[in-house]
């Protein structure tokens, strides 16, 4: 592990390769798993705002769901996620012709319509940020569905950190970004 600033870096994100491979696991990471998205403090009043918008996306499912748990739902832990359909499928979740998971905000801000790209967690994942009082851990996060993910990745020789620059960026900044490369780089000697 290394520090940048306020947060504790896993050195897996510079060791490991990922990139994803949608043709292989159609998005499994949507749709399995036990519990939504996490979502920032931050990302709740854009989703309250997006969602008239982001709903014509939608599946007659989720919507359902968001009507009935709400554009959000607050866990035990005070922590707030994506709502699910029957426990499985994040509630934002839309399929396309080869019935691939995709996300139907991403879909909105492709089509321009919104300036929101995601929640940030589902941009940075393989990387999952913990947040302390202190300072903010970031980890490498390895799901068995996303092993094709790894293959490809080390195929391609794609370090995580490098497949999530545009989602370490905004969650941390440029300036970060560029002290995690030279860290990265120097790892590598």
């Amino acid at each position: 592990m290394f520090q940048i600033g306020k947060t504790i870096v896993s050195e897996d994100i510079i060791e490991k390769d990922f990139v994803c491979n949608l043709s292989a696991c159609k998005g499994a990471c949507c749709i399995n798993g036990d519990a939504g998205a996490p979502l920032e403090e931050g990302e709740l009043k854009i989703m309250k705002a997006i969602y008239p918008i982001v709903k014509s996306y939608l599946r007659k499912e989720g919507v359902e769901a968001i009507e009935k748990q709400g554009i959000y739902t607050t866990n035990a832990d005070g922590e707030h996620e994506t709502p699910l359909i029957n426990n499985a499928d994040c509630a934002y979740v839309i399929f396309d012709e080869n019935n691939t998971a995709l996300c139907a905000i991403e879909e909105a801000y492709n089509q321009g319509e919104v300036t929101f790209k995601k929640p940030v967690s589902c941009h940075l994942y393989p990387v999952r940020i913990q947040d302390y009082s202190e300072f903010s851990a970031v980890n490498y996060h390895h799901w068995q569905i996303c092993d094709d993910a790894c293959v490809l990745g080390k195929e391609l020789q794609v370090p995580v950190y490098k497949f999530v620059k545009q989602a370490l960026i905004r969650k941390f900044g440029e300036a970060w970004y560029n002290e995690l490369e030279e860290v990265a780089e120097k790892h590598k000697k």
